[in-house]
């Protein structure tokens, strides 16, 4: 597809019909035509992510999969077919996990596509006729009426009383009034007021405009393309969690390598006997059940986030989110209410404030902090010229004020009802008898009425536009403006009011609304801020997290909020998107760090923004809700989507969904994400020790255990089978490290600072436990093999019966002793460096339900006969379950006099 670069929005209405050789009355047929094939299909072109095929082929080709996968054929090799089966079955499950959570991931280029209308009305050859919208071609003319949606990139030649609202795709949280003016060409994209945006909602008036982008040359398109060329970025629990099981294989392989060659050359064993010994070491050494520990500690902190109103699409960001180090959030409904909200009246030189935030009519008028009991003359005057001269109203619908209209005028009723005036009454008191509806080009409304039996025009508008047609003096004139500018420097959008006593209420007569008029006064609003929005970031900010508020509102609205929320200090300003633009990457980088406020941003400003702080090492979660901020939301380790207000299109990029659209939502999720991290480097600790237990002690049982003769065949003693080293991974381990999902938060976890992104998942401290526990693990498991083993055979000759009934008894307390260490070890896992006692020994009853649950599946897989011949395994006595406790409790006071010690 061709695209045109042109600056449109700085060229005249008849420039731009003249560079696109069209004119007011459309193109021809025959001329339309001939450009769908030059210019395309007003679509957006999507590219394929892969089928399911492909997505299942992505879990399989890992180091780890591969590996347990060539343990599985050697085993198929060697006719050992239950242990096949059971390996294999462990890379199902596990692909099965993953498959699933990437299955889920964002449709946003269907989603994009779907923001365009299916029709549009276009003229063609001067007739009005309705077409789809993959037909239209820049040149042809477009019609729109209000509640139509933008079907492609208009340059607006005819307008009236036209509102746009935008928020999708530049974050002005009011609808845009458009006309046929020509702005700068460096204006942004919030200020280009001649332009209709494909996508865009036309909420009041009509137009007709040309187009002058098509498809995936339009700024959809554009988002669309930044879209599809974002490229995800790993976690940092992914990244981590990759290098451990690269880590993992690779000392597999060189460790597997070593004993088959062992067992052949120095042992003599049968090459068969010695790739079973192998393949029990792979399938040890690989901590199988990991994935899914992961997976359910992670499901069990999105379910928590859920109940605190964060929607988790993305498992390994629920982690994410306690790496966070910098909050970039939108203004619009997450920092603020997205509700104009009344804050002040300036009438004859007084000040009255207002109270409350929303449409809800709950609040007070003050003045000099006096509450008033009664309304001023001067301030009841301009209340009902605020109610009159609207259309707008406030309804209570089951508990819930919404407005219907224009947010500003909703909000002139909001404020009306807390100075007890209710708009029914005064609209009947007082019926509108004509009126001339606000229009961008003369930015106000004009109304007529007869009030205390006299016509009058009530005006409503712009500050400059309403004092222009009052007759006010200098001095009047001079206090009004620094009353507007003080106000204005606090964020607040001024509308001026005014009336006049006209001698006809037939109808408002030309002339009358040109001046001659008496000013009532001032009012302010703004779109506040949350106040639960303001801790959180103080939380934030306690917790070593930046916080940036990146919106497309004009600059001065995002410096009031952002001193309003503690991110800006007074003598500091925000930077504005064009200021980006020329900027190099080391001085991108270097405004991202010292600017916490960012307005009249692009989508390309944001993903950039996004992409400097990752930069400098950075763990970014960005927010928003419209079209403009998916490119970013994927870009960002976590991207955050507003769920009231958020397109499609923003959630499917989004990793979490705010069900509230609150950003004290985001810190409750930091909270939640920093205890599941917490929680999972105690899973890991406690998974981990056990693989390199059960590692060792194979190796342990090839180069020092000794070969027996069973009726003259060399046998290697094998303290376990693959299949019960896989029970103890799949099923022992899983069912005891679930329970520390569920402990509670660390004490200190909100006052500490962000972990470093590439801060590896086992510090010093964590592997000198992991060889501790290991080795601990490794000396009861081989000592009471060798003991019961010989125990129950002697030294003489034995045969083949003989052999199997020992070896089954053996490995099964083998097998034991290692559960019940796993079982003291998880008691001391529960705080890695505090006493067992420190959480509170109830304070997690899932602890011992994960024990109680171990020991009845424990007890089945020795006495079930179905399981005995599954695993090969024996029933074993009271003595031996003695033995095997004493020998698994050791773990316990060993850990807990070194971590007396290290405290100490």
């Amino acid at each position: 597809m061709k695209c045109e670069p042109k600056v449109w929005h700085s060229l005249s209405v008849e420039e731009v019909l003249t560079a696109l050789d069209t004119e007011s009355a459309g193109l021809s047929k025959e001329e339309a035509s001939k450009r769908i094939l030059e210019y395309g299909a007003n679509e957006l072109v999507r590219k394929s992510a892969g089928g399911p095929w492909r997505m299942l082929w992505r879990q399989l080709n890992n180091p780890i999969g591969w590996l347990l996968i060539a343990a599985g054929f050697i085993s198929v090799l060697l006719n050992k077919h239950t242990d096949a089966a059971v390996v294999f079955g462990a890379v199902v499950i596990n692909s099965i996990i993953g498959f699933i959570q990437e299955y889920r991931a964002g449709k946003a280029i269907e989603e994009l596509a779907a923001m365009v209308p299916e029709s549009a009305t276009v003229i063609r050859s001067g007739l009005p006729v309705t077409v789809h919208t993959r037909e239209l071609v820049p040149g042809d003319v477009v019609t729109l009426q209000s509640g139509d949606k933008v079907p492609a990139d208009l340059r607006i030649i005819r307008a009236k009383n036209l509102l746009i609202e935008e928020a999708a795709l530049t974050g002005e949280s009011l609808p845009v009034a458009k006309n046929t003016e020509t702005t700068v060409p460096e204006a942004s994209l919030g200020d280009r007021f001649g332009i209709a945006y494909s996508g865009t909602l036309v909420i009041q008036g009509a137009a007709a405009g040309v187009v002058v982008n098509t498809g995936n040359c339009t700024e959809l398109g554009r988002i669309n393309e930044m879209l599809t060329q974002t490229v995800q970025v790993e976690t940092p629990l992914t990244r981590q969690l990759a290098r451990v099981t690269t880590g993992i294989t690779a000392a597999v392989l060189v460790v597997v390598a070593i004993l088959v060659g062992f067992g052949i050359w120095v042992k003599d064993a049968p090459v068969g006997e010695s790739l079973m010994v192998a393949v029990t070491l792979a399938v040890a050494a690989i901590p199988e059940g990991l994935p899914a520990v992961i997976t359910i500690a992670l499901a069990i902190g999105v379910r928590r986030m859920a109940s605190r109103n964060a929607v988790v699409r993305y498992l390994p960001a629920v982690e994410t989110l306690g790496a966070t180090t910098v909050i970039c959030s939108d203004k619009t409904g997450t920092l603020t209410r997205n509700e104009m909200t009344v804050q002040v009246a300036w009438v004859e030189g007084h000040e009255y404030r207002f109270s409350g935030v929303g449409y809800a009519p709950v609040g007070e008028v003050e003045h000099d902090g006096i509450r008033l009991t009664s309304l001023p003359p001067g301030l009841r005057g301009i209340l009902t010229t605020a109610i009159l001269c609207n259309d707008a109203a406030v309804r209570d619908e089951a508990g819930v004020w919404m407005p219907t209209g224009d947010p500003t005028e909703a909000a002139l009723v909001t404020a009306a009802r807390k100075g007890g005036l209710v708009e029914e009454e005064i609209r009947d008191r007082y019926p509108r008898l004509d009126v001339i509806p606000f229009e961008s080009e003369t930015k106000f409304m004009a109304t007529l009425h007869r009030i205390d039996g006299e016509a009058c025009v009530l005006l409503k508008g712009a500050p400059e536009t309403v004092l222009q047609r009052c007759m006010l003096s200098e001095a009047e004139a001079l206090r009004t403006s620094d009353a507007i500018e003080t106000y204005a420097r606090q964020g607040m959008r001024m509308i001026a009011f005014a009336r006049k006593r006209v001698t006809s209420a037939e109808g408002i007569l030309p002339g009358d609304e040109e001046g001659g008029f008496m000013f009532d006064g001032i009012i302010g609003m703004m779109d506040p801020p949350r106040t639960e929005a303001m801790d959180a970031i103080r939380v934030c900010h306690g917790a070593g997290i930046t916080v940036k508020m990146i919106t497309g509102d004009h600059p001065t609205t995002a410096e009031a909020i952002g001193r309003q929320l503690g991110l800006l200090a007074l003598e500091q300003k925000a930077m504005q998107g064009r200021e980006l633009e020329g900027l190099a990457d080391d001085q991108l980088r270097a405004a991202v760090m010292g600017t916490n406020v960012f307005a009249r941003v692009a989508p390309e400003h944001k993903l950039r923004l996004v992409q400097a702080l990752q930069e400098l090492r950075h763990v970014v979660a960005m927010t928003g809700d419209g079209v403009n901020d998916a490119p970013a939301l994927k870009r960002a380790d976590i991207g955050i989507a507003m769920g009231i207000t958020g397109t499609s299109v923003s959630k499917e990029a989004a990793k979490v969904v705010l069900m509230d659209d609150n950003f004290a939502s985001i810190a409750a999720a930091v909270e939640e994400g920093r205890r599941v991290y917490d929680n999972l480097i105690k899973s890991l600790a406690f998974v981990l020790p056990t693989n390199l237990a059960l590692a060792c002690i194979l190796s342990v049982a090839m180069f020092f255990f000794p070969t027996v003769t069973v009726e003259g065949v060399s046998i290697l003693l094998m303290a376990m089978s693959p299949t019960q080293i896989l029970w103890i991974n799949l099923v022992a381990s899983v069912t005891l490290s679930i329970p520390l999902a569920f402990e509670t938060l660390e004490p200190n976890a909100m006052l500490r600072s962000p972990r470093p992104a590439d801060e590896p998942v086992f510090s010093r401290f964590l592997l000198y436990r992991l060889l501790m526990v290991a080795a601990l693990m490794t000396a009861g498991g081989c000592g009471l093999f060798l003991w019961e083993y010989f125990r129950i055979l002697g030294t003489n000759p034995i045969s083949a019966a003989q052999h199997e009934f020992a070896l089954a008894e053996a490995q099964t307390i083998c097998v034991t002793v290692v559960t019940f260490s796993q079982i003291f070890y998880l008691l001391n896992c529960r705080s890695l460096r505090n006493s067992i006692f420190s959480q509170g020994i109830f304070s997690n009853p899932s602890i011992f339900a994960g024990i109680g649950v171990l020991l009845l599946l424990h007890a089945c897989f020795m006495y079930l006969p179905v399981l005995q011949n599954l695993f090969g395994s024996a029933a074993l006595d009271l003595r031996a379950w003695l033995v095997a406790i004493l020998a698994g409790a050791i773990v316990l006071p060993v850990i807990s006099v070194e971590k007396w010690i290290r405290k100490r």
